[in-house]
């Protein structure tokens, strides 16, 4: 149980299993695509938690972004996500972009987009608050892996959704 609210095993098992795999996202080389010609690696470990926001909810996508944030927080490879509020934070706002962006547009490639964009720019933005980069260089990340991360993020996730469609986590 969450608050008042009831989480079934199911979704505590599509929480864990999820999670894995965005863990494993981060220690593979699968959890960054290279794009070569833009001289790049975007990043897929936040997929799962859109996956997990989209067929199961808002708590499920949260959970989901908790795991993906400590992982991203205990691994870490750069000093700006030793930070809580760069690493952690603004995973946890993916899963409820998601399911809202999903719920309104009935399209995973909407949330898709809207969950890559609520990483980059939650994980940029505190950077720069936080005072570890100028502004000039979060943006210049900003537009170039996260259009990358879009584009690569919405059809991956479409591809998946598209495999289960009518699959919904009770």
């Amino acid at each position: 149980m969450i608050g008042d609210m009831k989480i079934s095993t199911k979704k505590v098992a599509i929480i864990g299993m999820l999670g894995a795999f965005s863990v494993v996202l981060s220690m593979t080389p699968i959890g960054y695509i290279p794009i070569p010609w833009l001289g790049i690696e975007a990043t897929t470990m936040h997929i799962p938690v859109i996956i997990g926001a989209i067929l199961g909810g808002p708590i499920v996508g949260t959970m989901v972004g908790l795991i993906f944030g400590v992982s991203s927080f205990l691994r870490a490879g750069s000093p700006y996500f030793t930070d809580p509020l760069v690493a952690v934070f603004p995973r946890l706002l993916i899963g409820p972009v998601c399911y809202f962006s999903y719920k309104a547009s009935g399209q995973p490639v909407v949330a898709a987009i809207l969950g890559t964009l609520t990483n980059t720019v939650g994980v940029l933005s505190m950077i720069y608050l936080r005072g570890y980069l100028p502004l000039a260089a979060v943006a210049g990340v900003a537009a170039l892996n996260g259009t990358a991360e879009a584009i690569i993020s919405s059809v991956i996730v479409y591809m998946i959704m598209k495999g289960l469609k009518g699959y919904k986590i009770d």
